[in-house]
């Protein structure tokens, strides 16, 4: 059994922003470094008989290290996602298309419908590694294990050990965030 080493420090109290930067200043200002979208899913073993894939859309992703391959995503504390890789150390992430805008919709929405009904029409295979889904038509995708969980504010950073890597061969380009709304490249 491989251990998560944590590292936390929990806030009693919200950390106020400094004068002079509000929450939608920063918002704002941030809105304007373009990022790739990604679908970050594990499976739940936990709910229902065969367990239920749950899946988050996120655009602060990031390559960590070469040697090991390490990645980052930051997931919204007390969220879905932050509760399950809290014990599920197995996850994937698939870096999506342009043409996959829908499915980064879909898994964004807030009050949304369970994961299981989102992953219905999905073309998606569980990973060979962490049986985390897989979304068939990713530009690649990253099978990973939790290495360490990092509290910052109010998200988590996750920090995985890529396990499994796969980059298929497409003509597709990237699917972007930016200004609050999904683009493509060029």
């Amino acid at each position: 059994m491989h251990s998560v080493l944590q590292t936390t420090q929990p806030y009693e109290t919200a950390i106020p922003h400094p004068e002079g930067v509000s929450a939608d200043e920063f918002r704002a200002a941030l809105a304007r470094l373009a990022a790739g979208v990604v679908l970050v899913t594990a499976h739940d073993p936990e709910h229902g008989p065969r367990g239920e894939d749950v899946g988050m859309t996120a655009t602060a992703f990031l390559s960590v290290s070469l040697e090991p391959p390490l990645v980052m995503v930051s997931v919204r504390n007390d969220s879905r996602m932050d509760d399950l890789l809290e014990r599920q150390p197995l996850w994937a992430v698939s870096v999506l298309s342009e043409s996959q805008r829908h499915i980064a919709g879909r898994f964004a929405m807030k009050g949304r419908i369970s994961d299981r009904l989102l992953f219905e029409d999905i073309p998606h295979a569980p990973g060979t590694a962490t049986g985390a889904p897989v979304v068939r038509g990713a530009l690649s995708a990253l099978e990973c294990r939790t290495e360490q969980r990092v509290t910052a504010g109010d998200h988590t950073l996750v920090i995985g050990r890529v396990l499994t890597a796969t980059a298929p061969s497409t003509e597709s380009g990237p699917l972007m965030y930016f200004k609050g709304k999904y683009r493509q490249l060029g």
